[in-house]
Formats: C-alpha cells, sequence, structure tokens
C-alpha cells in the first residue's frame, strides 16, 4: 500500500532504528517508540536484553535520586523484628531442662541470653536498612558502616557468651573491659573482619547499576577461570600441606562427598528443573548396594562400584516414570514421599538389609590388592613401598579416591552440558510447553536426567558405605536430601563452582562454629540468611550459555533471565 498514510510509519521505523536508540526502541505491538529502549545493531539484531524497550542510562544524563533514608521507619522496623524474635526466643533459649544434683530435672531460665538476642536481632535489622540505604555511594562511607555495625554486632556476640555463665552484669562489663585494656582475643578480630567484609560486599552489591545481562569480554576472565583451578590445586595438595592432620582430612573427605551429591543433583534440579525432594534415595540405594553384594558375593570395591551406580540410576528411571506428567509443588511431593519409601522399605525389610540395626562390616577398598592395614604385614601398602605403618595411609587414599569420583562426575557434566542432551535439560527448566513445541522428547530428557542425577548419588553411597564400614537407615533421612538441595541452591542452579563453594561454605562452615556448641546452630543460620540477602540467587548466579547465535565465546547471562525449577 502507497500513499502518504504509508510513508511516514515507515520512515519513522527507518530513522528509529537508525538512530541506535537515540529516541527509544520500537514497540512490538505497535511500531511507537519506547522512551529509554535501546536501539538494535546496524544489522537489526538487538543484543541480549535489549529487545522489548529495557531502559539504558543515557551518557550525561543524571542519576535519578534517590529518597532520603527514613530513621523512624527504620528503628520501627527494627523493634518489629526484635519483637518476633523474643517471641520465638522465649521457649527455644529461655526456658531449658538441666539435670540436677539428685538426678532430677529442673527447669532453668535464661532471660538475659533472651534479651541479648533480641537486642541483636534490633541492630543487626536496623545496620542492614542503614547500610542499605540509597543515598551512600560512597565505597569508603559504606566500609566504615560496615566496619561499625560489626563491631557492634561482635560486641552484643561476647557479651552474650560472657551472659551465659556470669550473668547479665558481668556481660555488660567484662567484654569494654577487654576493649579498653587492648586484649581483645585474636578469635574476635577475625569475626569482626569476616563480618565487616560481608556487610561491605552487602551494600557494594545493593548499590551498583542493575543489568539485565551481564556480558564479558570476549576471551577476558571469568572470577571461575581463577577459583576453579586454585581451588583443585589445593584440593590435589591438600593432604600435604603442614599442619593438615586426620581431622582435616575427615573434614575434607566430608566435603568432597556432598560436593560429589551436590553436582548429582545440580543435574536434576539445576539443568533440567525438576524440583527432586527424595535425593537420599538414591545416596541410601548406593549404599546398601554395595553393602549386599561385598557380603553376599563376595565382590570387591571396584566391582561393586558400577554397580551400586547402575542399581541407583535403574531406580532413578523408575521414580522418573510416574512423575513424567508432574511438575513444580507436585513433582516435590512425589520425590519427597518416594524418599520417604525408601527409607521405611531398609528400616522393615529386616531379612536383607538388617533393619534397624544397619549392616557392619563392610569390605574396605585396596589399591591394586594393597591393604590399607594400620598394622601393616604381608600385602600392605606400607609394605609393599616400604613405609611405616600408619592409619593416616588409607584416609588419604580415601581422600583421593572421593576426589577422583568428584571430579568424574564434574567432567562429566560438563560434557553433557555441551551435548544435545544438555541443551535439551536447559530447554526443559525454562518451558516444557516450548521444548515439547521444538519437538524435544520429554520423556527421555526427564528420565536421562533422573538416570544420571542418581547414577553419581549412587556412586557416593557406595563411597559412602565402604569409607564407615556401617550404614543403617538412621544415615538417609530427610534431612540428608534437605541439606544437600540447600547447597545446590545456595551455590546457584546449574553452577558446578557454586555448588561447590556452598558445600565448602555449609559443611565446613558448619564445623568451624562448632565452638560455639549450643549457639552454633543460630550463628550457623544467621550467617545463611546473610549470604541469601546477599546472593539471592546463589553465590554463582550469572550462566554461560551452551550454545549461541553469534558464536562467540565470553558471555555469562545473569541469573534473573533464567527460569528455575518450573520443567
Amino acid at each position: 500500500m502507497s500513499g502518504p498514510d504509508a510513508s511516514p510509519g515507515a520512515g519513522g521505523a527507518a530513522s528509529n532504528a537508525g538512530a541506535g536508540g537515540a529516541a527509544g526502541s520500537l514497540d512490538p505491538s505497535g511500531g511507537a517508540p519506547i522512551p529509554g529502549g535501546a536501539g538494535h545493531h546496524a544489522d537489526g539484531v538487538p543484543d541480549p536484553g535489549e529487545a522489548g524497550g529495557i531502559p539504558r542510562p543515557v551518557p550525561g544524563e543524571a542519576e535519578p535520586s534517590h529518597p532520603p533514608f527514613d530513621a523512624l521507619r527504620g528503628l520501627r522496623d527494627a523493634g518489629l523484628a526484635a519483637l518476633v524474635s523474643l517471641g520465638l526466643f522465649v521457649p527455644l533459649v529461655a526456658l531449658r531442662t538441666d539435670v540436677g544434683p539428685n538426678s532430677s530435672l529442673f527447669l532453668r531460665t535464661r532471660w538475659a541470653e533472651v534479651i541479648l538476642l533480641a537486642v541483636l536481632v534490633f541492630v543487626g535489622h536496623f545496620a542492614l536498612r542503614v547500610t542499605l540505604d540509597g543515598r551512600a555511594r560512597n565505597p569508603a562511607r559504606l566500609f566504615l558502616r560496615a566496619a561499625g555495625f560489626a563491631s557492634a554486632a561482635v560486641f552484643l556476640g561476647s557479651a552474650m557468651r560472657v551472659a551465659a555463665s556470669d550473668g547479665l552484669a558481668e556481660a555488660l562489663r567484662q567484654p569494654a573491659a577487654l576493649l579498653l585494656a587492648g586484649r581483645v582475643p585474636l578469635t574476635l578480630w577475625f569475626v569482626l573482619l569476616a563480618l565487616t567484609v560481608v556487610l561491605f560486599a552487602l551494600a557494594l552489591s545493593r548499590h551498583r547499576a542493575p543489568r539485565a545481562v551481564r556480558v564479558a569480554r570476549p576471551g577476558g576472565l571469568r572470577p571461575s577461570h581463577i577459583l576453579a583451578p586454585l581451588f583443585l590445586g589445593v584440593a590435589v595438595v591438600l593432604p600435604f600441606i603442614p599442619g593438615i592432620g586426620r581431622y582435616e582430612l575427615d573434614l575434607a573427605v566430608l566435603v568432597l562427598t556432598y560436593v560429589m551429591l551436590g553436582w548429582g543433583l545440580n543435574i536434576v534440579v539445576g539443568l533440567a528443573g525438576l524440583l527432586d525432594l527424595g535425593y537420599v534415595a538414591f545416596y541410601a540405594v548406593g549404599a546398601y548396594s554395595y553393602a549386599l553384594l561385598s557380603q553376599h558375593f563376595g565382590l570387591n570395591f571396584w566391582i561393586c562400584l558400577p554397580l551400586a551406580g547402575i542399581m541407583a540410576a535403574f531406580w532413578g528411571v523408575l521414580l522418573g516414570f510416574p512423575v513424567l506428567r508432574l511438575r513444580g509443588d507436585y513433582l516435590a511431593i512425589v520425590t519427597l514421599a518416594f524418599g520417604e519409601i525408601i527409607r521405611v522399605l531398609l528400616l522393615n525389610w529386616v531379612s536383607l538389609t538388617g533393619g534397624p540395626n544397619g549392616i557392619s562390616g563392610i569390605a574396605r577398598p585396596t589399591l591394586f590388592g594393597l591393604q590399607f592395614n594400620a598394622g601393616g604385614g604381608p600385602g600392605s601398602f606400607a609394605e609393599f613401598f616400604g613405609l611405616e605403618p600408619s592409619p593416616i595411609h588409607r584416609v588419604i587414599f580415601l581422600y583421593y579416591l572421593i576426589l577422583a569420583l568428584a571430579l568424574l562426575t564434574n567432567w562429566v557434566t560438563l560434557r553433557l552440558r555441551r551435548q544435545p542432551l544438555g541443551r535439551a535439560w536447559e530447554a526443559l527448566r525454562e518451558d516444557e510447553v516450548a521444548a515439547r513445541a521444538l519437538g524435544i522428547d520429554i520423556t527421555v530428557t526427564k528420565l536421562t536426567a533422573f538416570a544420571l542425577g542418581a547414577m553419581f548419588g549412587g556412586f557416593a553411597g557406595a563411597f559412602f558405605a565402604t569409607r564407615q564400614a556401617f550404614i543403617s537407615p538412621e544415615s538417609f533421612t530427610f534431612i540428608e536430601s534437605a541439606i544437600i538441595l540447600a547447597i545446590v541452591v545456595l551455590g546457584g542452579l546449574g553452577s558446578q563452582l557454586g555448588v561447590a563453594i556452598a558445600a565448602l561454605v555449609m559443611i565446613g562452615g558448619f564445623e568451624v562454629f562448632r565452638g560455639l556448641e549450643e549457639w552454633r546452630m543460630l550463628v550457623f543460620g544467621a550467617a545463611m540468611v546473610v549470604i541469601m540477602v546477599w546472593r539471592p540467587r546463589g553465590l554463582v548466579s550469572t550462566r554461560t550459555p551452551t550454545v549461541t547465535l553469534s558464536g562467540r565465546k565470553g558471555r555469562a547471562i545473569s541469573g534473573d533471565l533464567v527460569a528455575e525449577g518450573h520443567g
């Protein structure tokens, strides 16, 4: 159609596209320019996230002013938070049953601790509000604020510990006296520094300009390019670092076990978007498969390990068939029930699993037939290599064994992500209906995700059984599934490095706070809240696409644009 009615619209569209977004981008529905929208390139293709009129800052344009901080509102919100915490701490902290001299129970009250906890909540809540104040743009001012609030929190925490043993009056006097005398313990300085860094990072992350897409320079280094080799190098040489003993190695083995479990669950939840609350069932299947095969058939560890993974994968397929048409909360409920069914089955099938008594005397792994005996002897590892017999040899061998299994899990996952199967998982996570419309076989995609995730869980279970030499149903409760899922969510769904860091923080960090005794759960929970406020979409929230239309590498997409758990 030609004429005066058609030419202005066509000319306007052409001029708008060629202006590079100076006047705004085109509205896809009506062709009208969207104020503040980013324009297209010369080839007419917008950058990721620029279509749809996402506002972009214009050079030279003043930034929007932030409203002033409302101190009264901040104090009111902090007071409400303190009142709520007071209501929770009264039954949980204030009242405690103790054993008297004549072995009778009596009720002991701890009102000082409750008051100090409520004050700590008040100060922490108000500090968070002030730290997130939109007016503060100066990093030095942010750091000074973070240091001040961290000092107040550490002071109140010290007072709380003193009040638990010496009373409220001593709690208010002793920390101040130590501070004035300059005799503050070194541990408190480390806690103060760590809390300052956390608050400062929290403030900086909140004051960065929002960006829909974070694009790295092609060929540039990301933090993962540095952290991943660094962590790998430390893990390889950890047993030989001076000062590393039996306790540290046992803790490292435990952390690596949860890293492997987290990477296995990350296939199901992070890549395929299938919320699985019963992952501990595959962990249990792998452990019991190894124990039963080694005891009843006399098979060694290296033969039972793949069989345990195959058995767990088989149960993963059995779980996948009933939930093919489920998604979201309904899928989570069914997987939760599956985990409980496996636990109850192990508990009641006494003739096979031993019931609540479990299975003991599980065979230990060997290195090419060499036994790891504490006393040495013929055929032992120490005797073959001419070493002095030591129990630490078996611990080091188990450490490198779980490290190799975890690295195998990571390598297979990364390779599969770049294959058509991995891209099908990600398409399923983003939108199942769209994936089905594109011709993706949803049945095969879901079953492979369940099977591969379960297989790695079975490998970890077999390692757990051979390490402990004893298993029972109490080791495979729902809390294990919750911990593994929390590791995946805290690290960032779909992120391998994030899951490893989250496992180190959750499992290793819990041991760091062991010296706080009964208060460590409270401190650990507060640390988890701070981390989730700081990084609500996980420690590593960016995603690198497995395939791009331009073929260029180095683009990292923000986690805000990634659907999670909707497959």
